[in-house]
């Protein structure tokens, strides 16, 4: 599915429009294992993914902290630093090679002013980052350790063969340790 499929949706895309997106989407192509984004470093572009997968983490007494992962045909990007035009709090990094459309802040910008119709698009997304965003937050503060890994398993389960095990444990808020005993027990 190609971003312009993605984005259609949400709106009807007039072929004024398409050309416009395709004008300021940015082919990009990132290796495993690249940082993309690193700490305090400037976030200005927002990535729909081709192909690949992408993982935003933070540094916490010098464990990486998994905060979020993104796959084909999802955005990916440090969004408080994008959208707080501040520097960013979290290494955003490819676990495999990618291939991605790039979208920089002041084309989305622009593309706002000049096609009201995609603020919807810009909404609808951020609302669907905030909904994600909000579930995560309730599943770490009230579900147990294999609750979390169960929700995982019906959700994410592309994650079980495409990350490690540690960045999994990370991102569930458990060590791998206790990940490889959830596990087990099943």
């Amino acid at each position: 599915m190609s971003l312009i499929t993605h984005l259609s949706g949400f709106i009807s895309i007039s072929e004024t429009l398409e050309a416009e997106i395709n004008s300021i989407a940015k082919p990009t192509s990132f290796s495993k294992d690249q940082v993309i984004i690193n700490v305090d470093g400037r976030c200005d572009t927002m990535f729909f993914i081709n192909k690949g997968l992408i993982r935003g983490y933070y540094i916490a007494d010098g464990k990486e902290i998994t905060n979020w992962f993104a796959k084909e045909q999802e955005f990916a990007t440090c969004f408080y630093a994008f959208i707080a035009r501040k520097p960013s709090f979290e290494v955003i990094e490819a676990l495999e090679d990618c291939e991605v459309l790039s979208l920089s802040y002041s084309s989305l910008q622009a593309l706002y002013r000049h096609f009201p119709e995609t603020e919807r698009i810009g909404r609808i997304i951020t609302e669907n980052y905030y909904i994600k965003l909000e579930e995560r937050i309730l599943s770490l503060q009230f579900k147990t350790a294999k609750e979390r890994y169960q929700n995982l398993i019906s959700s994410k389960p592309y994650l079980l063969q495409r990350a490690s095990l540690g960045q999994i444990a990370s991102y569930l808020g458990i060590t791998q340790e206790t990940l490889s005993r959830i596990r087990a027990e099943k």
